[in-house]
């Protein structure tokens, strides 16, 4: 066994699903490594035996997760807001963003809904969202570009397709925004935590992540990052007890909003949540964007050839760059959604999407599983 084999294999004793599935499904919602679900039990235990008595020492496993956060997005921790969702953070920008009539935000057509309702609900106020075709899930920069005039304000687009798993060179993106005078807004569930990204490098504007997806986290506990220089575009949304600078100062009512990210958290976080999502993205640290990455394309490209072999017609362009973990492909003449029961019943895990079958693997699964896979649909 080659030292690479013995490392990825340390990473899969460290998830109990593999005892039991060929998981497949990490696009949609992924299982929690045993670090963070033992974290998630203890909290329950404390919780029920000592009550609120061991809160700080909560509150500072959470403070972890925002440090944690900033070092996958090589960000300062003060530019890192904790959320409950993707969807909050998208909204974050859309309600708090200075709108004027006349304005326009771009975004793309197969975008998940989490990233058009939000843009969309601006209508009332007057602006348009114009949503931009692909090309077989393929985005060409040039019709992004087309679609902006001089009163649009934001481009929004998801770092991966969700269905189509085209990943984005967030560096092109973000200098075609930048150049038509527009701000970048990124929807980065799809990536974070196992494709590398540097906001220092990459001048992203906005960015929002929930963590039950490739960052391996419990639903409802997510990441949002802006650039320092709009902390005071946007007008908070949701303001509560935790957005001001005095926050356990609960008698003192004066609106002195935090200098930071955490202005926009509002209320009490998804405590759980967070703990359980701190081992998580300690692993993903440990191990590294570089490696997860190439690994997941690894078994990505292994399982698109199998695909192909037995007559699988494949979705998703595997391009380069372009490539990413998630593979939407169909079997001619098959039907899709009983395919995906099947595999389910047969102890294989993937998603069912617009018709397609679809398969998201992680790191630390392998060529077993992958044979696991092509037998049952077999």
């Amino acid at each position: 066994m080659n030292p690479a084999n013995a490392t990825w294999n340390d990473f899969r004793n460290r998830m109990p699903v593999s005892e039991n599935w060929a998981y497949f499904d990490h696009a949609a919602v992924a299982p929690l490594p045993q670090p963070s679900a033992t974290a998630l039990a203890e909290w329950a235990y404390e919780n029920a035996a000592q009550g609120d008595t061991v809160w700080p020492s909560w509150a500072k496993k959470v403070e972890r997760v925002r440090s944690l956060g900033a070092e996958l997005l090589h960000a300062e921790e003060s530019l890192i807001a904790l959320v409950r969702s993707t969807t909050e953070g998208i909204n974050i920008v859309a309600e708090g963003f200075p709108w004027q009539a006349g304005d326009n935000v771009v975004t793309l057509e197969n975008e998940f809904p989490s990233n058009q309702y939000p843009w969309l609900n601006q209508a009332s106020r007057g602006v348009e969202t114009r949503r931009v075709k692909t090309h077989g899930g393929r985005v060409e920069l040039a019709d992004l570009a087309a679609a902006c005039d001089v009163r649009t304000r934001i481009i929004s687009v998801s770092w991966v397709g969700y269905l189509s798993g085209w990943r984005l060179n967030l560096d092109d993106v973000a200098e075609l925004a930048h150049s038509r005078g527009a701000l970048l807004f990124v929807d980065a569930i799809q990536g974070l935590g196992v494709f590398p990204i540097d906001v220092q490098k990459t001048p992203i504007d906005f960015l929002a992540a929930d963590g039950h997806k490739w960052m391996l986290g419990a639903e409802g506990a997510g990441l949002f990052y802006l650039r320092s220089e709009h902390l005071n575009l946007l007008r908070p949304i949701g303001v509560g007890w935790n957005s001001v600078l005095h926050a356990s100062d609960y008698s003192r009512i004066e609106l002195n909003l935090k200098d930071s990210a955490a202005r926009y958290e509002g209320g009490s976080p998804n405590m759980p949540g967070f703990i359980a999502l701190g081992p998580s993205l300690e692993m993903l640290v440990q191990y590294g964007a570089e490696a997860i990455s190439a690994r997941i394309l690894e078994l990505s490209d292994l399982a698109c050839d199998r695909l192909r072999s037995m007559g699988a017609s494949i979705y998703s362009p595997r391009e380069g760059e372009h490539r990413s973990g998630i593979v939407s492909f169909e079997l001619p003449g098959k039907d899709s959604l009983a395919l995906r029961k099947h595999c389910w019943d047969n102890g294989v895990a993937l998603a069912h999407r617009a018709g397609k079958l679809r398969i998201s693997p992680h790191c630390y699964q392998n060529e077993a599983d992958i044979e696991r896979l092509i037998g049952v649909l077999s």
